[in-house]
């Protein structure tokens, strides 16, 4: 019988991207009516198995990035400015999103939210959950009895 691994972030995460796509054009704008875009991002565990979430952030500083941890849920937030020395009259397409996004992530219990590093680097945020420790997997010694 084969070991089969369930990855229920990617299972969410595809279906967030359909989501996405079909209302793209209804959901993309905020309260306001201005547009929104949602920055794509990857989840996966790494050798250290610390969950670990990419988001690409291109023409975003450090500065308009917030990342909190609240109970159990992850957000991301922040701001991409559009060109200002481009006039909108100017634009022949525009394809990119800008202005505000808001991401967040249900964390699993065994994440140690304390322990939660964010690095900013090249346009991508990378944020580290590591486990906690007694949800790390350990080794059990097997004796031998006499």
């Amino acid at each position: 019988m084969a070991i089969v691994r369930v990855d229920p972030f990617h299972e969410f995460a595809t279906l967030q991207n359909r989501v996405d796509r079909m209302f793209g054009g209804v959901l993309g704008r905020d309260e306001s009516g201005s547009r929104t875009w949602i920055p794509p991002v990857d989840i996966y565990e790494d050798e250290n198995r610390d969950v670990v979430i990419t988001a690409d952030l291109p023409d975003v500083t450090r500065e308009q990035i917030e990342v909190t941890v609240e109970h159990d849920t992850l957000t991301l937030k922040g701001t991409r400015q559009a060109p200002s020395n481009i006039k909108e009259e100017q634009f022949r397409r525009v394809e990119r999103r800008y202005g505000a996004f808001s991401r967040s992530f249900t964390l699993p219990e065994t994440v140690d939210a304390t322990k939660v590093t964010a690095e900013h680097k090249n346009g991508v945020l990378t944020v580290r959950l590591p486990y906690r420790e007694e949800s790390k997997p350990r080794s059990i010694r097997v004796e031998v009895a006499a």
